[in-house]
Formats: structure tokens, C-alpha cells, sequence
């Protein structure tokens, strides 16, 4: 039986020695010697009860006695049984929990009342208000007025090709260009030649953004020269700062567009600001998000099978939760944080760390130094079995119905099996649906990642272990239907110390995490400077209620 620690916490804590105390209370007994007065009056002293008050003797016995003694008495009786409960109390409540093998022992925690929802009074302040105006006004000049088209190619994985699009329609907006259907750049991690009407449905797309910027489906038909754009200079804008600022568009990149009429943009990986635009393009580019991309219908209904599923797994209806599982081989790699595992497995990740990101590795020397740091300041992805342990002290029975949204996990079944064994109805969309269901979409490596999206979009709680575009995406998309869906970003800063405390008992760890995250559900928060859209979409998007 071992327990669960980082290696980060060996030192211990400095206690004060009952020996010492005891040395320092020791009486301290002198061989003079006394007068015959002196030795009679010790001897009458020594026959005398400890406790004179407590003597049968009536000369010494009065009222003021009694109350002492009864006094002392009660003190120790209090004592004694304070003593005894705390005994009792370490020895039956282990520190967190045990690791046996694979199996984790934690103490049982009660469910608590709000464990599926947030609290309705705290979820009804605020309402959606990024949908397009249903008077069919359009403000778009002529179509023959438009200063030019921008063109996008939206790279990397399914998420960050998100928030491309949204940028790219905000940007055509802030410009007054047209914007021609971004291409979705195939990926070097993912690599996949997925296009935009593979994913998404371009018809809905471009009819629900008609009356804020034109989209057409392909470079118009008298730009003959297509292979130029993205490979000439002359062509393309290469400058923008990322998280640039509507003002450096308008100044920088709309005087070419007029000139060239069409251009590229690239890279296009945030290269658009959050609070240095205009309140009426943040609010688009949530238009964009939640309303205009919508995936295909297929998608959709693939996703919506899969959450009945998971709704009906114990034979009646029942809540589900969405674990984001970010502990991918590149992902434990790229983090550069030290986790548990044998010496073998350390040095084949050192291996793989110092081909990959050979700038970053080094020597290696600085790396352990580092990687303390990092879990220090919460920036390490959670290990599955960290998961287990969080998600039982917030309260979540073995029962629950966990549905996993993850790559492969790094070291295989041994690493995932705690969590597994804790939460034994723990299942991916592989064990959801048949090998035949999932056929279909596995062509197309985006299309499984969107199941896994809109899996944990509609689940009853969702919980991110490590951040990026697809658990921000979530989170604010859920904060956008209402606040009310439990959305958990656990704390891993104090999760960390926490875990390495070796004095940290079961029932203080319990209340830290609960008081913690009472507040990191997805609740309402007010927007703050340079804060991100995606993950709280609150004041330029929502309303009040």
C-alpha cells in the first residue's frame, strides 16, 4: 500500500519534542543538608496527600477545595476524551486516499445536493443575446461596394480551426471585405484532409451571417491565378501581430486589400484582440460560434445517439459526467512536467522530449528544476488517477457515468486503470457505438473529434483536466446556454499542494476542494481585460435577464 504523493513534497514539517518538554519539566533535586526543623517539616509534607483537598482528613477539607477539585476533574475528563477522538480519528482516516496496484482506497463522501447543477438563483441573471436580428435588416453595402476579399487558411486541430473561422468573419466585417470560405489547413499532429462542408454545414453558415458579411464559396471566377495566393508575397499579409487590434486592419491590412483586391492572410492563429475591438464584433464573432457553425446534421445525430446512451445506461434515466482526459503522450511530452512512472519510462520520454523539441530540451539539466515549478504554478496536466481522487472528495459516487473525451492516454491501460477502478462505468465513444456507427466518420479524423465535442457540450457536468481551444470552447459555450450545466476547471496549483502536503488528512483535503471549486463550475463572471471570449463569452454576448 502506498499513498498518493508527488515527489515534489519530501520535506517535513517541524514538531516540537515531548522529550524535550519533559527534560525541561524534570524537578531538580539538591543533596544539601537541612536542620532537624527542616527534615520534620519535609517528613510531615511527604505524608501529606498529593491532593490536600482531596484528603478524607476534615481539617483539611472546605468548600473552596471542592470546586477545585471539581474543576480539575471535569479538565481532565475533557481532555481525555478530546485525546480519544483524535486518536480514533487519525487512525481511521487515512491521509487522502490509498494506491493498492491499481486500486484506489478513498473514505467515502456524501453526495452533495448540488452535485449535478449549479444552483438555480446563481444562473438566472443572465440570457444569450448574440443571435442575429430577426427584422431581416441587412447593414452590407452592394455587393459591387465591397473593399476586396480576404481568404484564410484555418490550421491546426478541429477547436483552434474554430475560432480561425470566427476571427476570419469578424475580421471581413471590421474591413467590409468578402470573405471566401476558409480552408481548413491539414495539420501536422493530426493530419487530415478535412474541408469545411466535411464538418460543417456551409449552407446554414452562410445564410445565418447574410445580413453582417458576405461569404462566397470559392475564389470568384476571375482571379485566374489561384496557386498565387498563399505562395506569392505579393499576395499574402504575413505582419499581423496576434492579438492585434481592429485599428491595425483598418490601417495595415484593408489599404493592400484595395489595392490587390484579393489577399491571403497568414498566419491567422489569433491574430485578432478581445478588448481592443468593438463590442459589436466581439458579439459577431459569438454569432459565429454558437449559431452560424453548426456540424452536420449526421454529426449531430451520431452525438445525440451517444448522449442517450449514456443517459440510459443503468436502465433509467440518469445524469452523465464529460471528462476532457488531456494526458496524451505529446501532450505529457510538450508540458515538460515529471510524472509518475518507472526510470524506463522517464528516459524514453526524455528521448522523445529532446527529439522533438530540441531548443526547449537542451541538455536536459534545467528540466527537473522546471518541472517542479510548473506543477507548482498549476501548469501540469492532471494524471487520471489525481482525477479520481478530486472527483470522489467533490462527492461523486462510483456509480457515476463518466463518458472520457481523450487521445490515446499515455502509458495505456496501467495508467488509466485507478481512475477505471474507481469509477468502474467509465467508457469512451468506442465502447458507446459500434465499430459499423463509427465507420462512417473515421474518415475524417475532425469528425471524432466533433462527437466528442458535442458529447460534452450536452453532458450534465463537464470537467477539463489540463486547458486548451477545446475545453475553453465548452466552457463558454455552456456558460453561453445559461450557467446552469456544471462546468469544473479544477484548481491545479492548490490540487498540487494539496497532493504533496504529508499531514493533509482525508477531511481537510474533502473541504479544500469542495470550497475551492464552489466557484469553478462556469457560473457567471464578469469579463476582465485581455480575457479570453471563448471560455467566458458573459459581457459582450449575454444579457441581462
Amino acid at each position: 500500500m502506498v499513498e498518493l504523493r508527488h515527489s515534489s513534497s519530501l520535506g517535513a514539517r517541524a514538531s516540537s519534542s515531548p522529550m524535550k518538554r519533559d527534560e525541561d519539566a524534570s524537578p531538580l533535586i539538591h543533596g544539601s543538608t537541612h536542620d532537624d526543623d527542616h527534615r520534620h517539616q519535609f517528613s510531615r509534607d511527604r505524608d501529606r496527600p498529593f491532593c490536600s483537598f482531596l484528603s478524607d482528613d476534615p481539617r483539611v477539607f472546605s468548600p473552596l477545595n471542592s470546586k477545585i477539585s471539581l474543576i480539575l476533574i471535569s479538565i481532565f475528563v475533557i481532555v481525555g476524551l478530546i485525546s480519544a477522538f483524535s486518536i480514533f480519528n487519525r487512525l481511521n482516516a487515512p491521509y487522502l486516499c490509498k494506491k493498492d496496484g491499481i486500486v484506489l482506497h478513498c473514505p467515502h463522501v456524501k453526495e452533495a445536493p448540488s452535485l449535478w447543477e449549479n444552483p438555480v438563483s446563481a444562473t438566472t441573471s443572465w440570457k444569450p443575446c448574440a443571435e442575429r436580428r430577426d427584422d431581416g435588416i441587412s447593414d452590407l453595402p452592394p455587393e459591387n461596394e465591397t473593399n476586396g476579399y480576404i481568404f484564410i487558411h484555418a490550421e491546426g486541430g478541429l477547436n483552434q480551426q474554430r475560432i480561425a473561422i470566427c476571427n476570419s468573419v469578424a475580421v471581413a466585417k471590421i474591413m467590409n471585405a468578402t470573405l471566401i470560405l476558409p480552408v481548413l489547413k491539414q495539420d501536422q499532429i493530426w493530419k487530415d484532409q478535412t474541408k469545411f462542408e466535411d464538418i460543417f454545414d456551409v449552407d446554414h453558415f452562410i445564410d445565418y451571417l447574410k445580413n453582417d458579411v458576405r461569404i462566397v464559396r470559392d475564389i470568384p471566377e476571375w482571379f485566374t491565378d489561384k496557386s498565387e495566393l498563399f505562395t506569392s508575397i505579393r499576395r499574402t499579409v504575413k505582419n499581423i501581430p496576434k492579438y492585434a487590434p481592429a485599428q491595425f486592419y483598418i490601417d495595415n491590412v484593408l489599404p493592400r486589400i484595395k489595392e490587390k483586391k484579393i489577399m491571403a492572410l497568414k498566419p491567422f492563429v489569433d491574430r485578432l484582440g478581445y478588448d481592443n475591438v468593438p463590442p459589436e464584433i466581439n458579439r459577431l464573432r459569438c454569432r459565429v460560434n454558437y449559431h452560424a457553425l453548426k456540424f452536420l446534421p449526421e454529426i449531430e445525430e451520431m452525438s445525440d445517439l451517444l448522449v442517450s446512451r449514456m443517459r440510459n445506461r443503468t436502465g433509467i434515466s440518469n445524469p452523465f459526467m464529460a471528462l476532457h482526459l488531456r494526458f496524451e503522450k505529446g501532450m505529457v511530452g510538450l508540458s515538460f512536467c515529471d510524472f509518475v512512472g518507472t526510470r524506463d519510462e522517464k528516459d524514453r520520454m526524455a528521448e522523445y522530449r529532446k527529439k522533438e523539441w530540441p531548443r526547449r530540451y537542451k541538455n536536459g539539466s534545467h528540466l527537473w528544476q522546471l518541472a517542479l515549478q510548473k506543477r507548482k504554478e498549476g501548469r501540469c496536466p492532471l494524471e487520471p488517477e489525481e482525477v479520481a481522487v478530486i472527483l470522489r472528495a467533490m462527492g461523486y459516487p462510483k456509480e457515476t457515468q463518466i463518458y472520457v473525451a481523450s487521445g490515446q492516454v499515455y502509458g495505456g491501460q496501467n495508467r488509466i486503470a485507478p481512475l477505471k477502478n474507481m469509477f468502474p462505468s467509465l467508457v469512451t465513444k468506442e465502447e458507446l457505438a459500434t465499430k459499423e456507427e463509427l465507420d462512417g466518420f473515421r474518415k475524417h479524423v475532425t469528425s471524432l473529434a466533433a462527437l466528442d465535442f458535442l458529447v460534452c457540450l450536452k453532458s450534465d457536468v463537464f470537467v477539463m483536466t489540463h486547458g486548451g481551444n477545446f475545453a475553453k470552447l465548452i466552457i463558454g459555450a455552456r456558460r453561453y446556454m445559461g450557467h446552469r450545466h456544471k462546468s469544473i476547471k479544477p484548481d491545479k496549483g492548490l490540487m498540487s499542494k494539496s497532493f504533496g502536503d504529508p499531514y493533509m488528512g482525508w477531511a481537510t483535503f474533502v473541504e479544500d476542494v469542495v470550497v475551492t471549486h464552489q466557484t469553478r463550475t462556469g457560473l457567471p463572471e464578469e469579463t476582465f481585460p485581455n480575457y479570453d471570449l471563448w471560455e467566458n463569452p458573459l459581457t459582450p454576448c449575454m444579457c441581462r435577464a
